[in-house]
């Protein structure tokens, strides 16, 4: 018998298979290893494409430092760390450092997870405070794209002398990548510009996703391309993004200019988190990859998604994600009302809600394969959302039958692609 140990929140799932039944998709180089602190600020000061630091910073100016909220796995505790001490070493003063946390339409990050993303030392010091998308006092309004989206931003992006984006780089279903312009459109945007960019990734004429729109697309994809233009209002003056391993921990970081490094990370994370199948296969057991990629059921979608690249239609995706948080947010089963895909995407024509094209998503996969969710979340709410509740991984796979499959220990961080 084989044994895998699926992360499920704070803890694992123990997942034990006859020998040769699963294929395990998980394309981690065992020779990567977390960047000790002098790797990291050795990575700082060699950046694509960018001045380094010194160059860029001057005693006296004020700094923004842009960080992601609680349900990204960025590295940001150390990364922020090593960054307040260089930047306090080229002259800054403690009190004209800033931290927003790039919270989008999420909930306020707490105080606890203050002090887990910046380290407690950090949370102390420096002055932190989150975006409120829904706030129209605290944004300043730059007019439209040419494709008429309102350019509405934090105006604590244009209060300081300069703006440095940190985050992490992933696939996401439907702007490509993580990272990058995210850290601003959506993330410090306003609710309108960000339902407004993310409408682009529907195609209302034809129905479905827009062309070009996808997991590990940038080029000729709607939404990262209006994203980067309304993120170029901000005039980033630095970028850090990361790549993180199963525990959190920096692997790789890329530094420099906010376009250049992140478009440096998107193709090497792409190159070595894309995995070539044979087949697909009839079934496919993931995990979101537990805290913080499971700490909700919008968070855990994107494992859904990935899944369903290695699965066959009508076939079983069992979801292993525990949604301590719930769905995400209290509206979205509303959602669900709706008959069928086809009508929900109606209703988003007429009108349209961030929150509604996740729901959309995971539709039309409930629809197309029979998926089982392992969770915390009530089993009526499951079942409105046209999965089928399982307490344990046990009682999923007995729904099964027999058949090989493949197994996604992180199913958001690895895109199956057959060949």
């Amino acid at each position: 018998m084989a044994r895998i140990e699926l992360k499920y929140g704070r803890g694992t799932v123990p997942f034990e298979f006859e020998d040769g039944r699963f294929e395990v998709l998980d394309g981690e180089a065992p020779d990567e290893r977390p960047l000790t602190d002098a790797e990291v600020g050795a990575l700082i000061d060699d950046p694509f494409d960018s001045q380094p630091l010194e160059e860029i910073i001057s005693p006296g100016e004020t700094i923004l430092i842009v960080v992601s909220d609680a349900t990204r796995a960025t590295g940001s505790a150390q990364v922020v760390h090593l960054l307040v001490r260089r930047l306090i070493a080229l002259g800054v003063a403690p009190y004209d450092l800033r931290v927003i946390f790039a919270t989008g339409i999420h909930r306020a990050v707490t105080r606890e997870e203050r002090a887990e993303l910046l380290t407690p030392f950090i949370a102390q010091r420096v002055r932190t405070f989150n975006h409120d998308a829904s706030d129209e006092s605290k944004h300043v309004s730059l007019g439209e794209t040419e494709r008429g989206t309102p350019v509405e931003l934090d105006r604590a992006l244009f209060e300081h002398s300069h703006v440095i984006l940190t985050g992490a780089v992933g696939f996401h279903y439907f702007a490509g990548f993580t990272g990058g312009r995210k850290s601003v459109c959506p993330g410090l945007a306003s609710r309108r510009t960000i339902e407004a960019t993310h409408l682009q990734a529907l195609d209302f004429e034809r129905g479905g996703r827009r062309a070009g729109v996808g997991a590990g697309r940038l080029d000729g994809n709607a939404v990262h391309e209006e994203c980067e233009r309304i993120a170029a209002e901000a005039a980033p003056s630095f970028l850090i993004n990361t790549v993180t391993d199963e525990r959190g921990r920096v692997v790789r970081l890329y530094a420099g200019d906010w376009r250049t490094a992140h478009r440096r990370a998107c193709a090497e994370y792409a190159d070595s988190h894309t995995i070539k199948i044979g087949e697909r296969r009839s079934l496919v057991v993931t995990s979101a990859g537990g805290l913080p990629h499971d700490i909700n059921l919008i968070q855990a979608h994107k494992a859904l998604e990935m899944a369903s690249y290695a699965c066959d239609e009508g076939g079983m995706i069992v979801l292993v994600a525990e949604c301590p948080d719930g769905l995400g947010r209290a509206d979205f089963l509303k959602w669900f009302d709706a008959a069928d895909s086809r009508e929900l995407e109606s209703r988003l024509r007429e009108s349209y809600e961030v929150n509604g094209q996740t729901a959309w998503s995971l539709l039309t996969k409930a629809e197309r394969f029979r998926v089982q969710l392992v969770s915390t979340l009530p089993d009526d709410d499951v079942r409105l959302m046209r999965m089928a509740p399982a307490r344990t991984l046990a009682d999923a796979l007995a729904r099964a039958g027999g058949g090989e499959g493949y197994v996604m220990p992180r199913g958001a961080a690895f895109m199956p692609v057959v060949t």
